[in-house]
Order: C-alpha cells, then sequence, then structure tokens
C-alpha cells in the first residue's frame, strides 16, 4: 500500500513537472511570437518610407542614406534572430530608420507623421533647441533644431564616450569619423565639449543658463507597455557596432562609444557634468 502511494506521489509529480515544462515552452513561443511580429511591423513600415521618400536637398539625401542603411541592417537582424534579444534588436535598428525617415520628411517640408517610441539610444540625450556654432582645432561645426544648407546631418539622439549627444541637426557627422583611437577620439570629444558645453563655447554663460537656452529636456521613457518595448533599455550591451550599415551612431554599444555632449537636457546635464 505505501508502495502504491509513493508511486502515485511520483506520478503526480512528473505530471506537474511536465506540465509546467510545456506551460513555459508555450509562453516563451508566445513571447517570441510577439516580439517577432513587432519587429517586423516595424521593418516594413521602414521599407515604405524609404520606398516612397525623395529628395535633391543635401539634409533630405543623407537622412534617407541614413534610414535605407538601418533598412538593410535590421533584414538582416531579422533574417538571422532566434532569441526575444534578438528581434528587441532588430526592432530598435528599424526605430532608427524610422527616426531618419521622420528627419526627411521634416527637411522636405511634409509632415512628420506621428510620433515614434522612443529610442532605447536615445534615452535621457535630450534634443536642441537653438542653433550653436563653434570653433576647434581651426574647424567650424554647427548643429541646430532644424535642417538647413549648412546642417544636413541628422542624429536621433546618442552617447559618445558615455556622454550625451541630443537629437538635432549638424554640419558633420563628427561622431562617425572620431570612432578610431587616439587624435580622432580627442578630436570628437573636443567637439563635444565645445558644442555643449556652454562655459567652452558661450563665454560668460554658466551651465545653468546654456541649459535653458541651447537644450531640450531628455524624456523620461519609463515603462514601454507592449511586448515589443519591454527589455529594450537593456539592450545597449548587446547592440555591438553596427558600422554604418545601421546602428553605428546609436549609444552605450549600439555603436555607443559615438557620442558625447555636456549640459543639455535629460539624465545628468543641465548642471554641467563635465
Amino acid at each position: 500500500m505505501e508502495l502504491l502511494l509513493v508511486a502515485i506521489l511520483v506520478a503526480l509529480l512528473v505530471g506537474g513537472f511536465v506540465w509546467w515544462r510545456r506551460e513555459q515552452a508555450a509562453r516563451e513561443a508566445r513571447s517570441l511570437a510577439d516580439v517577432r511580429a513587432d519587429a517586423q511591423r516595424w521593418y516594413e513600415r521602414l521599407g515604405g518610407q524609404v520606398m516612397n521618400l525623395h529628395g535633391d536637398a543635401p539634409a533630405v539625401r543623407q537622412a534617407l542614406v541614413d534610414a535605407a542603411e538601418r533598412y538593410n541592417a535590421a533584414g538582416s537582424q531579422l533574417e538571422q534572430a532566434g532569441t526575444v534579444q534578438q528581434y528587441r534588436l532588430a526592432r530598435e535598428t528599424a526605430l532608427e530608420g524610422l527616426a531618419y525617415a521622420r528627419a526627411a520628411r521634416v527637411a522636405l517640408g511634409l509632415d512628420p507623421g506621428p510620433e515614434l517610441p522612443p529610442l532605447a539610444a536615445a534615452q535621457g540625450a535630450g534634443e536642441l533647441t537653438k542653433e550653436r556654432q563653434v570653433q576647434v582645432q581651426g574647424q567650424t561645426f554647427k548643429a541646430g533644431p532644424q535642417p538647413g544648407q549648412d546642417t544636413p546631418y541628422y542624429y536621433p539622439g546618442g552617447r559618445y564616450q558615455g556622454r550625451p549627444v541630443p537629437a538635432g541637426w549638424y554640419s558633420t557627422p563628427w561622431w562617425k569619423t572620431a570612432l578610431g583611437a587616439g587624435a580622432g577620439v580627442l578630436g570628437g570629444l573636443l567637439i563635444a565639449d565645445a558644442l555643449f558645453s556652454p562655459a567652452f563655447a558661450d563665454p560668460g554663460y554658466g551651465y545653468e543658463a546654456g541649459y535653458q537656452e541651447g537644450f531640450g529636456d531628455g524624456a523620461d521613457y519609463g515603462d514601454q507597455g507592449d511586448a515589443g518595448d519591454q527589455g529594450v533599455g537593456d539592450q545597449g550591451a548587446d547592440y555591438g557596432d553596427q558600422g554604418d550599415v545601421g546602428g553605428a551612431d546609436q549609444a552605450a554599444d549600439f555603436g555607443g562609444g559615438d557620442f558625447g555632449g555636456g549640459d543639455f537636457g535629460g539624465g545628468d546635464f543641465g548642471g554641467g557634468d563635465w
């Protein structure tokens, strides 16, 4: 009798474990399907923008080149993805491409369309709210909130050497040319210091004055809500260098050594962190 009870107990335990494993596998499969569908949705939306937008202005052409690079990169990531995290990374790349496509629409004078989910790489970076012009090592660098003949390079916000760079339009993509070691990195840091530090760029201004007049607040994104948004903030360390085929301009390791910045809105800035 005791042996029978033990056998029944063991059978119940084994059955319960098998049921639990099946339920867990089913939940994981549903989660994977959700994030795959979400990433695919943003990727297809980006493809439509890339194919339908055209323009000859430098700002439009450059933004569309960056959008197309992200489209190609996101497609490659989707083909190789097999985990929730990998699909989330593909989604982030597609969203960055859509940010560039949105900038192209602005440069074309079109309605930019609905707001996009915030980029994980741009969290806390803020955005430019006034034009700035500085001299660094004999070269002139400009930045501003709107596209122009002198500022044709859009950047959706991110970090360079751990320092935030706000979203806006720039005269040159200095974050790309400063990816190397040694003098390249030093040059990039000097440009970032000059553009984003009132103490450097605008003698007589304090950090707080420069913050109020030059940069907008970074957003506090909080929880994203949908399945595709969950865990996006954890992507930085895994994103890796995407080069110029999509993602090199992202922060942390989303190309994350790419950006720097001073006291512009978001995160630790506005008080002058450096």
